[in-house]
C-alpha cells in the first residue's frame, strides 16, 4: 500500500492536510486530519471502472457550505467522544452528574458542537512489520464538551492488498470517562447513480436497540425476528423502507460478549457488482440510509447525495449508553485502554 501526503487547506489558522491511501487493485481512500474525515473512495465495479462511492467534497471549503453545515450529515468522519444520542445530554458517574452540550434537541449528539469531527487530528505515516498506517491523534482535555478527564485518542487507517479498509481505535483516560468511537462513512455502491435502495443488506443479529420519542435508547433490546426490520437473511433496502414506512436508523445488537472480530453485515448491489462486508469488535452498529440528509448537498462535481443517497454502517457501543444499566464498556476506566476495531471489505 501507498499512502501519500498533499494540501486540503487552511483552518483557524493551521495548514490542513490530505493523505492518498492505495492499494494494487484500484482502491483509493482520501484521509483529511480535519475530522480524521474520509473525503472520497474509490473502488472498481464488476467491469473494473473507478468510482467513487462515498459522500464528501475534494476540498475543505465544501465542510463549511451552508447546506452542508445546516443539514450536519457528517460526511466520513471519526465521531467522538461519544458516538450517537446521550439521553437529556447528562449522565451520572461515580455519583456526579455531568451536563453535556444539547445539539440534538435536548439531547447531546456525536460528542457535542465540537465533537472529534471537528477538530484537527495529528497525523503521520507509521510503519508496523513492514506495513504502513495513516495515524491520527488528539488530546480530548478534561469538561471538553461537558465529558470528564483528559483522553489521549489515535485512529489508524490501514489499506491491505485484500481491499480492506481497517480502522483501530485506542483511547486511554486519565479518569473515568464514556468512550465510544465511530466512523460516519456514507456509501453507495452504485457511485451515487442512485439512490441505495436497490442495495441489498444483510446484517447478522434479529435484536436492536429501542428508542424513545426522541430518538436516545431506552436500554430495551427488540426481537425483530421475521418482522420487516430482521436483515439476518438479506433484504432489499427499499423493500423494507416501504413495510416500514421510513428510512433506517437502527442499532442494531450483537451478541459479542468478548469484543471479537466478527463479520456483522453485508451490503450488496447487483447493478455494479460491488459488495462490503463490514466486521467489528463492537456491541452494536446503526444502519442509517440517510433519512435525513438534504438533496441540496452534492459534491464540488456534480456528484449528487442527498435522502436515500448512502448509507451508514456506524460500530460502536451502546447508544445513549451512559445512561443504560450494564450497557458493554460503555465507561472506560482511568488508566484503561479503550480499543476498537472495524473493518471495511470491499468487493466486486
Amino acid at each position: 500500500m501507498i499512502i501519500n501526503k498533499g494540501n486540503f487547506g487552511v483552518f483557524n489558522d493551521e495548514k490542513i492536510e490530505i493523505y492518498t491511501l492505495r492499494n494494487n487493485n484500484g482502491i483509493e481512500v482520501k484521509i483529511t486530519n480535519y475530522g480524521a474525515t474520509i473525503t472520497s473512495l474509490i473502488v472498481p465495479n464488476s467491469k473494473g471502472e473507478l468510482e467513487n462511492i462515498a459522500c464528501g467534497f475534494d476540498t475543505l471549503e465544501g465542510y463549511f457550505g451552508k447546506d452542508y453545515v445546516e443539514n450536519s450529515p457528517y460526511f466520513g468522519s471519526t465521531i467522538g467522544r461519544y458516538c450517537s444520542q446521550i439521553k437529556d445530554a447528562k449522565f451520572t458517574l461515580n455519583g456526579k452528574e455531568f451536563q453535556l452540550a444539547t445539539n440534538a434537541g435536548d439531547n447531546n449528539l456525536h460528542g457535542g458542537v465540537v465533537g472529534f469531527d471537528k477538530r484537527i487530528w495529528n497525523a503521520e505515516i507509521v510503519y508496523c512489520e513492514g506495513i504502513s498506517s495513516l495515524k491520527m491523534s488528539l488530546l480530548s482535555k478534561d469538561l471538553e464538551e461537558g465529558y470528564p478527564g483528559n483522553v489521549e485518542v489515535s485512529v489508524f487507517f490501514t489499506l491491505s492488498e485484500n481491499n480492506e479498509l481497517r480502522i483501530d481505535y485506542s483511547a486511554i483516560p486519565d479518569q473515568d470517562t464514556p468512550i465510544a468511537l465511530t466512523n460516519h462513512t456514507y456509501f453507495n455502491l452504485d457511485a451515487f447513480s442512485g439512490t441505495v435502495e436497490n442495495h441489498i443488506a444483510q446484517v447478522n443479529t434479529s435484536k436492536r436497540q429501542a428508542l424513545d420519542e426522541t430518538g436516545a435508547g431506552t436500554g430495551e433490546i427488540l426481537n425483530v425476528k421475521d418482522k420487516a426490520d430482521d436483515l439476518s437473511a438479506g433484504k432489499r433496502i427499499g423493500d423494507v423502507h416501504q413495510a416500514i414506512g421510513d428510512g433506517f436508523e437502527h442499532f442494531y445488537a450483537f451478541d459479542n460478549a468478548n469484543f471479537d472480530l466478527q463479520e456483522v453485515a453485508k451490503i450488496t448491489s447487483q447493478a455494479s457488482g460491488r459488495s462490503l462486508t463490514v466486521s467489528s469488535t463492537e456491541p452494536c452498529m446503526l444502519l442509517y440510509t440517510g433519512k435525513y440528509t438534504s438533496n441540496a448537498i452534492k459534491r464540488e462535481n456534480g456528484e449528487q447525495y442527498g435522502k436515500y443517497r448512502g448509507f451508514c454502517c456506524e460500530t460502536h457501543r451502546y447508544q445513549n449508553g451512559p445512561n443504560i444499566e450494564n450497557s458493554p464498556k460503555t465507561i472506560t476506566k482511568a488508566g484503561d485502554q479503550f480499543k476498537s476495531t472495524t473493518i471495511f471489505k470491499f468487493g466486486w
